[in-house]
């Protein structure tokens, strides 16, 4: 993996490691990021008593590990593995696995290029950690319309290319949100006024809508978008339609909030 910070972590911040080195008090770990060495000493490996350290870390285990302390001038980082949350753990993962991915995505660039990929990585990196943390953060915003490689200053030979490859290997993020409607209708072409009210749902362009029926009156709305706040206003907005639609048509009917 090319991706390094520069400097030391800072305190309470959450990083990838790899073990390196276990003794029966203590643990040292590369920390990848940085390119450093760090401590975890045995009271920050797990909670309560360990008999054996090696039960909880290997050497070359991959941990993620979350900085207690760091000492630029002693060029010391102490580090807790027991203190990293589980929400914390996936997202540090996440994060690196998406990196990873990002960095695969260069090299398709180097090689269209006729470029050495640390070079490549060498000018890409140097404008994008300007605005960005991650390389696939702004490959995202690539994704979504948001930037371009032009917009952060990428020569345009460079430019065309990245843009290109980006858009081809990353596929549009979407979040999908759920709701339920009841209709009913008491005119004998009810069961038509109904559809034509579900039609009016099915009408907004903002994501894609599906409906399903459920059985005894309710309908099951769901929601696919880019986001969720426009999922989440897609859905409102569809449920109200629909909602409106069939009592204009002398129906009723209600928005269903699930517990």
């Amino acid at each position: 993996m090319l991706y390094r910070k520069s400097g030391f972590p800072e305190e309470d911040e959450i990083v990838l490691c790899t073990v390196t080195k276990i003794y029966h008090n203590s643990v040292f770990v590369h920390i990848d990021e940085y390119d450093i060495q760090g401590l975890i000493y045995i009271g920050e490996i797990s909670p309560g008593r360990i008999r054996n350290i090696r039960d909880f870390v290997r050497e070359g285990k991959k941990i993620v590990c979350k900085v207690l302390r760091a000492d630029p001038k002693k060029g010391t980082v102490d580090l807790s593995l027991r203190r990293v949350n589980e929400e914390q753990r996936r997202k540090k993962l996440e994060e690196i696995k998406q990196e990873i991915k990002a960095e695969r995505i260069l090299e398709e660039v180097a090689k269209k290029l006729g470029m050495d990929i640390k070079k490549l990585y060498a000018v890409v990196s140097e404008r994008v950690f300007r605005k960005y943390e991650y390389l696939h953060q702004f490959f995202n915003d690539i994704v979504s319309g948001k930037s371009n490689s032009l917009k952060i200053g990428l020569p345009e030979n460079i430019a065309s290319v990245l843009d290109e490859v980006v858009l081809a290997r990353i596929k549009p993020s979407e979040v999908k949100v759920k709701g339920k409607v009841k209709l009913w209708s008491l005119a004998p072409n009810g069961v038509e006024l109904i559809k034509r009210a579900l039609q009016r749902g099915l009408a907004l362009r903002k994501g894609k809508i599906e409906i399903r029926y459920a059985g005894n009156g309710e309908f099951n709305v769901s929601v696919i978008a880019p986001e969720y706040k426009i999922a989440n206003k897609t859905l409102a907005k569809c449920i109200e339609n629909i909602v409106k639609a069939i009592q204009s048509l002398g129906g009723h009917g209600e928005s269903i909030i699930e517990k």
